[in-house]
Protein backbone atom coordinates (compact mmCIF):
# COMPACT_ATOMS: atom_id res chain seq x y z
CA UNK A 1 0.00 0.00 0.00
CA UNK A 2 1.17 3.48 -0.98
CA UNK A 3 1.98 6.08 1.84
CA UNK A 4 -0.13 9.23 1.93
CA UNK A 5 1.46 12.09 0.60
CA UNK A 6 2.62 14.88 2.92
CA UNK A 7 1.70 17.41 0.29
CA UNK A 8 -1.07 20.14 1.10
CA UNK A 9 -2.69 20.31 -2.39
CA UNK A 10 -2.10 19.65 -6.04
CA UNK A 11 -1.15 21.05 -9.48
CA UNK A 12 -2.36 19.54 -12.38
CA UNK A 13 -1.51 20.89 -15.50
CA UNK A 14 -2.38 19.78 -19.11
CA UNK A 15 0.32 21.30 -21.75
CA UNK A 16 -0.74 22.24 -25.33
CA UNK A 17 -0.70 20.66 -28.67
CA UNK A 18 2.02 19.47 -30.12
CA UNK A 19 4.02 19.73 -26.56
CA UNK A 20 4.99 17.42 -24.12
CA UNK A 21 5.00 17.66 -19.99
CA UNK A 22 8.76 18.78 -20.20
CA UNK A 23 6.93 22.26 -21.78
CA UNK A 24 5.66 23.11 -18.74
CA UNK A 25 7.20 20.99 -16.14
CA UNK A 26 9.64 24.29 -14.86
CA UNK A 27 6.38 25.24 -13.64
CA UNK A 28 7.37 23.00 -10.16
CA UNK A 29 10.20 25.26 -9.69
CA UNK A 30 8.72 28.76 -10.92
CA UNK A 31 5.60 29.25 -9.22
CA UNK A 32 7.45 28.81 -5.57
CA UNK A 33 9.69 31.26 -6.94
CA UNK A 34 6.40 33.76 -6.07
CA UNK A 35 5.29 32.23 -3.02
CA UNK A 36 6.92 29.80 -1.14
CA UNK A 37 4.37 27.85 -0.02
CA UNK A 38 3.56 26.42 -3.41
CA UNK A 39 6.80 23.82 -3.21
CA UNK A 40 4.29 22.25 -0.59
CA UNK A 41 2.19 21.04 -3.25
CA UNK A 42 1.90 17.89 -5.19
CA UNK A 43 2.48 18.80 -9.22
CA UNK A 44 1.19 16.61 -12.26
CA UNK A 45 2.30 17.04 -16.22
CA UNK A 46 -0.18 14.29 -17.96
CA UNK A 47 1.17 13.66 -21.71
CA UNK A 48 -1.41 13.80 -24.44
CA UNK A 49 -1.55 11.19 -26.84
CA UNK A 50 -0.73 10.92 -30.34
CA UNK A 51 -3.19 11.57 -32.48
CA UNK A 52 -4.01 12.92 -35.70
CA UNK A 53 -5.22 16.42 -36.44
CA UNK A 54 -7.26 17.62 -38.89
CA UNK A 55 -5.79 21.24 -39.29
CA UNK A 56 -2.55 19.13 -40.01
CA UNK A 57 -3.43 17.46 -42.68
CA UNK A 58 -3.68 14.23 -40.49
CA UNK A 59 -0.41 14.58 -39.24
CA UNK A 60 -0.04 12.40 -35.94
CA UNK A 61 1.33 14.54 -33.32
CA UNK A 62 0.75 15.23 -29.48
CA UNK A 63 -2.88 16.10 -28.82
CA UNK A 64 -5.72 16.05 -26.55
CA UNK A 65 -8.45 15.83 -28.85
CA UNK A 66 -8.66 16.71 -32.80
CA UNK A 67 -8.95 20.31 -34.13
CA UNK A 68 -11.01 21.15 -36.90
CA UNK A 69 -10.46 25.09 -37.31
CA UNK A 70 -8.08 27.40 -37.36
CA UNK A 71 -7.10 29.88 -36.14
CA UNK A 72 -9.52 29.08 -33.29
CA UNK A 73 -12.43 31.35 -32.66
CA UNK A 74 -15.99 31.17 -30.90
CA UNK A 75 -17.94 29.04 -32.61
CA UNK A 76 -15.12 26.20 -33.40
CA UNK A 77 -15.84 22.98 -34.10
CA UNK A 78 -15.23 20.67 -31.43
CA UNK A 79 -14.02 17.55 -31.22
CA UNK A 80 -16.59 16.08 -28.54
CA UNK A 81 -15.33 12.52 -28.58
CA UNK A 82 -11.68 13.72 -28.15
CA UNK A 83 -12.67 16.18 -25.38
CA UNK A 84 -14.11 13.71 -23.15
CA UNK A 85 -11.60 10.98 -23.53
CA UNK A 86 -9.21 14.02 -22.31
CA UNK A 87 -11.45 14.71 -19.57
CA UNK A 88 -11.04 11.17 -18.04
CA UNK A 89 -7.55 11.49 -18.10
CA UNK A 90 -7.45 14.35 -15.85
CA UNK A 91 -10.50 12.56 -13.81
CA UNK A 92 -7.78 9.35 -13.61
CA UNK A 93 -5.11 11.67 -12.05
CA UNK A 94 -7.26 13.25 -9.65
CA UNK A 95 -8.40 9.83 -8.60
CA UNK A 96 -4.53 8.58 -7.89
CA UNK A 97 -3.83 11.96 -6.17
CA UNK A 98 -7.23 11.24 -3.77
CA UNK A 99 -5.93 7.81 -2.95
CA UNK A 100 -2.57 9.39 -2.15
CA UNK A 101 -4.57 11.36 0.45
CA UNK A 102 -5.27 14.89 -1.63
CA UNK A 103 -8.78 15.74 -1.51
CA UNK A 104 -10.39 17.28 -4.65
CA UNK A 105 -11.31 20.51 -2.77
CA UNK A 106 -7.13 20.79 -2.37
CA UNK A 107 -6.75 20.32 -6.51
CA UNK A 108 -6.67 22.52 -8.70
CA UNK A 109 -6.77 21.34 -12.68
CA UNK A 110 -5.13 24.27 -15.20
CA UNK A 111 -3.96 23.87 -18.79
CA UNK A 112 -2.57 25.80 -22.33
CA UNK A 113 -4.45 26.23 -24.72
CA UNK A 114 -5.81 22.59 -25.50
CA UNK A 115 -4.66 21.93 -22.05
CA UNK A 116 -6.99 24.87 -20.43
CA UNK A 117 -9.97 23.96 -22.73
CA UNK A 118 -9.72 20.37 -21.34
CA UNK A 119 -9.13 22.14 -17.82
CA UNK A 120 -12.17 24.08 -18.18
CA UNK A 121 -14.08 21.27 -19.14
CA UNK A 122 -13.59 18.73 -16.80
CA UNK A 123 -13.57 21.62 -13.79
CA UNK A 124 -17.43 22.41 -14.51
CA UNK A 125 -19.48 20.66 -17.09
CA UNK A 126 -21.38 17.86 -15.30
CA UNK A 127 -19.03 17.98 -12.28
CA UNK A 128 -20.57 17.22 -9.07
CA UNK A 129 -17.75 18.43 -6.67
CA UNK A 130 -15.76 21.64 -6.37
CA UNK A 131 -12.09 21.76 -7.00
CA UNK A 132 -9.65 24.18 -5.32
CA UNK A 133 -9.41 26.22 -8.53
CA UNK A 134 -9.10 26.30 -12.25
CA UNK A 135 -6.44 27.65 -14.58
CA UNK A 136 -7.21 28.48 -18.12
CA UNK A 137 -4.11 30.03 -19.93
CA UNK A 138 -5.06 31.21 -23.62
CA UNK A 139 -7.57 28.63 -23.34
CA UNK A 140 -11.28 28.37 -24.79
CA UNK A 141 -14.21 27.48 -23.91
CA UNK A 142 -15.66 23.89 -25.67
CA UNK A 143 -18.98 22.40 -26.78
CA UNK A 144 -20.27 25.85 -24.75
CA UNK A 145 -24.17 24.87 -25.63
CA UNK A 146 -23.95 21.76 -23.13
CA UNK A 147 -22.27 24.39 -20.05
CA UNK A 148 -23.71 22.77 -17.11
CA UNK A 149 -22.20 24.18 -13.64
CA UNK A 150 -23.36 22.15 -10.67
CA UNK A 151 -23.87 24.12 -7.50
CA UNK A 152 -20.90 22.24 -6.38
CA UNK A 153 -18.95 23.37 -9.79
CA UNK A 154 -19.67 26.96 -8.89
CA UNK A 155 -17.49 26.84 -5.89
CA UNK A 156 -14.34 26.28 -8.24
CA UNK A 157 -13.01 29.86 -8.85
CA UNK A 158 -11.53 30.50 -12.10
CA UNK A 159 -8.40 32.12 -13.28
CA UNK A 160 -7.96 32.87 -17.21
CA UNK A 161 -5.31 34.41 -18.42
CA UNK A 162 -5.30 35.87 -22.37
CA UNK A 163 -2.87 37.39 -24.70
CA UNK A 164 -4.29 40.73 -26.43
CA UNK A 165 -2.55 39.65 -29.64
CA UNK A 166 -3.17 35.33 -29.85
CA UNK A 167 -3.37 34.80 -33.38
CA UNK A 168 -4.36 30.96 -32.48
CA UNK A 169 -6.59 30.81 -29.66
CA UNK A 170 -7.96 34.10 -30.69
CA UNK A 171 -8.16 37.00 -27.92
CA UNK A 172 -12.42 36.86 -27.93
CA UNK A 173 -12.24 33.46 -26.63
CA UNK A 174 -11.62 34.76 -23.74
CA UNK A 175 -14.23 37.58 -23.21
CA UNK A 176 -16.74 34.94 -24.47
CA UNK A 177 -15.48 31.83 -22.07
CA UNK A 178 -15.48 34.72 -19.29
CA UNK A 179 -19.16 35.81 -19.67
CA UNK A 180 -20.26 32.21 -20.03
CA UNK A 181 -18.57 31.36 -16.75
CA UNK A 182 -19.81 34.44 -14.93
CA UNK A 183 -23.47 34.01 -16.19
CA UNK A 184 -23.44 30.31 -14.63
CA UNK A 185 -21.81 31.87 -11.32
CA UNK A 186 -18.60 30.64 -10.91
CA UNK A 187 -16.12 33.51 -9.54
CA UNK A 188 -13.54 34.69 -12.65
CA UNK A 189 -10.81 36.07 -12.37
CA UNK A 190 -9.48 37.50 -16.17
CA UNK A 191 -6.27 39.33 -17.12
CA UNK A 192 -5.01 39.90 -20.16
CA UNK A 193 -1.21 40.56 -21.23
CA UNK A 194 0.39 42.45 -23.83
CA UNK A 195 1.45 38.94 -25.90
CA UNK A 196 0.87 36.08 -28.36
CA UNK A 197 0.12 32.00 -28.02
CA UNK A 198 2.68 32.20 -24.95
CA UNK A 199 3.34 33.25 -21.29
CA UNK A 200 4.57 36.21 -19.89
CA UNK A 201 6.55 37.07 -16.09
CA UNK A 202 3.29 39.22 -14.82
CA UNK A 203 0.58 36.00 -16.59
CA UNK A 204 2.61 33.51 -14.05
CA UNK A 205 2.65 35.93 -10.96
CA UNK A 206 -1.41 36.33 -11.12
CA UNK A 207 -1.15 32.48 -12.09
CA UNK A 208 1.03 31.52 -8.35
CA UNK A 209 -1.39 34.67 -6.53
CA UNK A 210 -4.36 32.60 -7.96
CA UNK A 211 -2.65 29.05 -6.73
CA UNK A 212 -1.88 30.58 -3.59
CA UNK A 213 -5.14 31.93 -2.64
CA UNK A 214 -7.05 28.76 -3.67
CA UNK A 215 -4.58 26.47 -1.81
CA UNK A 216 -3.56 28.32 0.84
CA UNK A 217 -5.82 31.40 1.53
CA UNK A 218 -8.84 32.19 3.28
CA UNK A 219 -10.53 30.12 -0.18
CA UNK A 220 -14.43 29.42 -0.40
CA UNK A 221 -13.34 25.64 -0.88
CA UNK A 222 -12.29 25.52 2.85
CA UNK A 223 -15.37 24.25 4.15
CA UNK A 224 -16.05 21.55 1.74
Amino acid sequence: MSSQSTKKGALIFLHGLGDSPAGWSDLKRSLPSYHASLSDIEYVFPAAPIIPITINGGTTMPGWFDLYDWPIAVGSKDDKEGLMTAVQVVEDQVEKLEKDGIPRSKIVVGGFSQGGAIALLTAYRNQKEAFAGCVGLSAWLTIPDDLDVSDSAKKTPLFWGHGKFDDKVLFPQQQFGVGKFLESGVTVTDKSYPMGHSSYPDEMNDFADFLDGCMFGSGKNDEL
